[in-house]
């Protein structure tokens, strides 16, 4: 299976762009009143994407034999992961109010935005690991 590694490494961070892109522009099209970025077509497109991205995800974990309890960055990504899911959900369809999906979706963007950042150092500080030196 380790022979697949650089495969699904690839797959995973190109599964990342598309779920982050998709909904990013998802959100754009909520927030501007659109009914279309809630069509049966684009949420199961969504589903099927983040699917992929998870399995991608736990495959990349048992190639390299990972814990992400074990391991900070991992542990921080995976927390950062459920606040993004939370704050996407009050931004796609649970926030009442436009002001508040508004919040929730910029929160969501800055949330998965850090969460990449993490990846890429492979650190918990992500992005702001240079303010720590």
């Amino acid at each position: 299976m380790a022979d697949y590694h650089l495969l699904v490494r690839q797959l995973h961070v190109a599964l990342v762009l598309s779920s982050g892109g998709l909904f990013a522009v998802r959100g754009l099209a909520v927030l501007a009143g659109l009914r279309s970025a809630m069509a049966a077509p684009v949420r199961y497109a969504s589903y099927g994407i983040d699917t992929a991205l998870l399995t991608s995800a736990l495959m990349l974990l048992v190639i390299l034999k990972l814990n992400p309890l074990a391991v900070p960055w991992l542990g921080v990504k995976l927390s950062l992961l459920v606040i993004y899911v939370v704050l996407g959900s009050l931004a796609l369809k649970r926030a009442q109010h436009r002001h508040t999906r508004l919040l929730a979706y910029l929160a969501a963007l800055a949330c998965y935005g850090f969460m990449y950042s993490v990846a890429r150092a492979h650190h918990p500080l992500g992005a702001l690991l240079p303010l720590a030196n």
